[in-house]
């Protein structure tokens, strides 16, 4: 790849892909193409076949997705199933169609078994049965993992599939109603800070296991994958280290300064017991994520202080 490849990222503005582009910025590729959702709806094939047409891409980067946690999950099934269908469906078979030179496919790590071995290995998918709190949205980008790995089987091309970890940082979903359990605990204890509340009620008993990578981190993985050969399909990106959602909340509380009390509301559901990457396939490669997460909650919260006034509720 060359720094004149035409990229295209779908998703740009979005949390992963705005972490992409400004990577790629970084190191000089200049001839990015990015429309946002009102510029180009994903979802209708004809719009993104003649979009390509026009842009004749080189490379494409799939972080366009509709994404959000437990509670958004259970309550748009159907629409975290088809959206996300639809979107890289039409992504896939339209870069197949006009020649994409190289093509990177982001999924998540809720692909993988709810009791799968841990840590998680690429070779579990598919071994048994999801969790049920995410499966829609699982389900989906289990497609799409396995429509880049049979295009590259029956056609050759370079179609890479990337798994990242519970992601997190600037440009997050911070709406309590849709977002992940990080930003959400971001949000919550600074609210309940400002509000002088003595306490904060969270979901679930705290117990499970969670591990979470830096957006940053991410993008830069993305960065190299575009830059190395990769020989295999599927690869997982994360850090390789977890902590209870317990910790998770004491060292976001510790960050936040909020001085009062942590409730746990144990009749919510927990999700997954553990969900650690085995990242060793990556690493192998050459690459190894670079932000501790303690830095990284701390930079994302300054993030949040300093655009606060701008977020909007998310609509389903």
């Amino acid at each position: 790849m060359n720094k004149l490849s035409k990229i295209y990222i779908a998703g740009h503005k979005g949390m992963v892909g705005s972490a992409i582009w400004n990577a790629l910025k970084d190191k000089k590729y200049d001839n990015l193409i990015g429309k946002t959702s009102s510029e180009l709806d994903l979802k209708n094939q004809q719009a993104v076949k003649e979009f390509f047409a026009n842009e004749k891409p080189n490379i494409v980067i799939d972080a366009a997705a509709r994404v959000g946690g437990i509670l958004a999950n259970n309550n748009y099934p159907f629409t975290f199933l088809m959206e996300n269908m639809q979107i890289q469906n039409n992504l896939i078979d339209t870069s197949l169609n006009q020649d994409v030179d190289k093509f990177i496919f982001l999924g998540s790590s809720c692909i993988y078994p709810k009791l799968a071995p841990q840590p998680l290995k690429e070779e579990c998918l598919l071994t048994s049965s999801l969790e049920p709190t995410n499966e829609w949205y699982a389900i989906a980008k289990i497609s799409g993992v396995k429509a880049c790995e049979s295009i590259r089987k029956q056609f050759g091309k370079d179609f890479v599939s990337l798994m990242p970890t519970n992601l997190y940082g600037p440009n997050d979903n911070f709406d309590l109603q849709t977002s992940h359990v990080l930003p959400a605990m971001i949000r919550k204890f600074h609210e309940a800070k400002i509000t002088k509340n003595e306490s904060v009620t969270l979901w679930g008993s705290g117990s499970p296991m969670r591990e979470f990578l830096h957006v940053y981190d991410l993008a830069d993985a993305v960065v190299f994958a575009l830059e190395n050969p990769f020989t295999e399909n599927l690869y997982n990106i994360g850090t390789g280290i977890d902590l209870t959602i317990k910790s998770l909340a004491e060292m976001i509380q510790k960050t936040v300064d909020f001085t009062g009390q942590i409730i746990w509301d144990s009749s919510k559901p927990d999700g997954t017991p553990r969900k650690l990457m085995d990242v060793s396939k990556m690493e192998n490669q050459g690459w190894k994520a670079k932000i501790s997460l303690e830095d990284g909650i701390k930079s994302t919260y300054e993030w949040y202080l300093e655009n606060e006034h701008s977020f909007k509720e998310v609509k389903m």
